[in-house]
C-alpha cells in the first residue's frame, strides 16, 4: 500500500508524530509520502521541540526511516501530483481551516493541495483531519464542499472513554482510528466492548 500523509499548520503535531510511527512499523505499507507545510514547521517547533525541515521524518520517528518519502510543499512536480501514481490514499493529519479552504475549493496552490485535488479526482480515499474550533460558516460550508466532493473529514476528536494514561496515548489512539478508516486496522487499537 502507498500512502500520503500530510501535517498543516493546525494544532496537534503529536497527531502527526504517532500517524508516522504507526505508518513506519505496518507492513502493510510499503510507501508513505510525506509533506509538511511551512505552517507546520512552526508548530512542530512549539509543540514537540522539533524545528527545521532537514531530517524531519528521522527527527519524528527519533530513527532512520525505511518507506517515508519527505517532499517540500511547494513542490508540485512531485509523484503525488500526479493521478498517474499509484495511491491507496491521503490523509491530511492535522488539517489546518486555510488547507481546507483551498482542497474545498480546488485551488491546488500546494503540493499538499494538488495532491488532495488528485486523490478526488481519481476517486480515493482523502481523510482530513480538521483541527479548529468553534467552526465558523466558512469552516463548515468549506467541510460540506470537500465531503461533497468525496473527503472524509475525520475532526480531530479524543475518545476519552478509553481512559488514556496521558496525551500521547490518546492520540495514538485517535490515530488508530483514522488508519482503520483508511483500511489499516491497527493492533493495540481500542475496541468499545460494553458487555465486559
Amino acid at each position: 500500500m502507498h500512502l500520503t500523509l500530510a501535517i498543516t499548520g493546525a494544532s496537534g503535531a503529536i497527531l502527526a508524530r504517532e500517524a508516522l510511527r504507526a505508518l513506519e512499523s505496518d507492513a502493510r505499507v510499503s510507501r508513505v509520502h510525506f509533506v509538511a507545510s511551512d505552517n507546520s514547521l512552526r508548530v512542530l517547533a512549539e509543540e514537540l521541540g522539533v524545528s527545521g525541515r532537514t531530517n524531519l521524518v528521522e527527527k519524528l520517528l527519533s530513527s532512520k526511516t525505511r518507506k517515508i518519502i519527505q517532499h517540500s510543499d511547494s513542490d508540485i512536480g512531485a509523484p503525488i501530483a500526479s493521478g498517474s501514481h499509484p495511491s491507496a490514499g491521503m490523509i491530511v493529519l492535522p488539517c489546518s481551516m486555510g488547507t481546507l479552504a483551498a482542497i474545498a475549493h480546488g485551488l491546488a496552490n500546494s503540493l499538499i493541495a494538488r495532491a488532495s485535488d488528485v486523490t478526488l479526482k481519481e476517486r480515493r480515499p482523502l481523510i482530513l483531519c480538521v483541527r479548529e474550533t468553534p467552526f465558523n460558516r466558512i469552516h463548515l460550508r468549506n467541510m460540506t464542499l470537500a465531503a461533497e466532493a468525496g473527503a472524509t473529514i475525520f475532526p480531530v476528536v479524543p475518545a476519552f472513554y478509553i481512559q488514556a494514561a496521558d496525551s500521547t496515548e490518546l492520540a495514538r489512539q485517535f490515530v488508530y482510528r483514522v488508519l482503520a478508516h483508511i483500511g489499516l486496522p491497527q493492533p493495540g487499537a481500542y475496541v468499545w466492548k460494553p458487555e465486559e
